[in-house]
């Protein structure tokens, strides 16, 4: 994607529980397809292995904004599902957030996690799969603030999930207002078909790398491939520049 389109960026405001606000920044039944797939030399893929994709919210495709689509996408008012396995749902009584790799672990409880400065942010995204959907509005918490109780000096992490998906990101396209850990979209409690109870939001790269159903991060000195990483997808997956596979 051409580096002279204008980039959106997220619009946020920021809510503090005891302290300032922070300026840094089930299923559905709708209709779906399975799709079963082996992806040779994957451990991930042997215990991921499943493809399931469906329309998620009605709409039509609309005209596109050239200063806020990135080239190669189109605008929908859909919210399109595209999932590496089954939807899991853990319950929250036992759902933690781990980062791991630095001096020490550091988890958080659903409770905990809930307790911390959030955020509410107003972002395009965009998928790989050549769709966008402006405006979305989301609410979570900075990766930032995480990263404030981990001492650590790492420049890459991996992101993994419920199910055993796992993404790998540039620690710099975490950090500075970047991500988020998000648990509500559209006021309401991020639904388990789009990753609830939390996925991570990284709106700047296209939406794979926002991983549904995030656990936590493991953070690393060199940059190791995730499961679509390891299957074809870019190591870094920029819109702007078109990195969706191997090569661009």
């Amino acid at each position: 994607m051409g580096d002279s389109c204008t980039r959106s960026t997220p619009t946020r405001s920021a809510s503090s529980a005891g302290r300032s606000a922070r300026t840094a920044a089930s299923n559905r039944s709708a209709s779906s397809r399975v799709c079963r797939r082996r992806w040779q030399g994957s451990p991930q893929a042997e215990r991921v292995g499943v493809v399931i994709v469906s329309r998620g919210f009605s709409g039509k495709r609309r005209e596109a904004p050239a200063d806020r689509v990135p080239p190669g996408q189109y605008v929908t008012d859909d919210f399109p599902v595209l999932s590496a396995g089954p939807t899991p749902h853990t319950p929250l009584e036992e759902w933690t957030f781990e980062i791991r790799g630095g001096a020490e672990p550091v988890s958080w409880t659903w409770d905990e996690l809930r307790a911390l400065p959030s955020e509410t942010i107003t972002t395009d995204i965009h998928c790989v799969t050549r769709w966008s959907k402006l405006d979305t509005a989301w609410e979570g918490v900075a990766v930032d603030t995480l990263l404030e109780a981990v001492d650590h000096d790492a420049g890459y992490a991996l992101a993994f999930c419920d199910g055993g998906y796992t993404t790998n990101l540039p620690l710099e396209d975490l950090v500075d207002g970047k991500a988020w850990v998000a648990y509500r979209y559209g006021g309401e409690e991020l639904d388990p078909e789009h990753g609830g109870p939390a996925r991570l939001l990284v709106p700047h790269l296209y939406f794979w790398k926002s991983a549904k159903w995030v656990r936590g991060l493991e953070l690393r000195d060199e940059d190791e491939p995730g499961f679509w990483e390891s299957n074809g997808y870019h190591l870094r997956g920029d819109p702007w520049l078109e990195q969706r596979y191997w090569g661009d």
